[in-house]
């Protein structure tokens, strides 16, 4: 849910507040180069747990962020 405008730096700004960042991946247009909205942040998982509560439904440049725990994928590993 994040505006096409998002930059790496906002992310580490607002995601930083709450923990260390071991990687952060925002998914990019491959011909314009903006955000896709949508991206991936590796944290402790304690600093994760409090990111998420604290950033989920916040708003973010005028949309409300959606911050969750990665899904497992249902495919099995071979």
């Amino acid at each position: 849910n994040l505006p096409s405008s998002t930059t790496e730096q906002d992310i580490t700004d607002l995601f930083s507040q709450y923990g260390k960042i071991r990687s952060l991946q925002l998914v990019s247009d491959i011909f314009s180069g903006e955000c896709k909205g949508f991206g991936f942040i590796e944290m402790e998982g304690h600093e994760a747990r409090i990111a998420i509560t604290n950033l989920d439904g916040k708003d973010f440049k005028g949309k409300p962020l959606r911050v969750n725990f990665e899904k497992p994928s249902s495919k099995g590993r071979r």
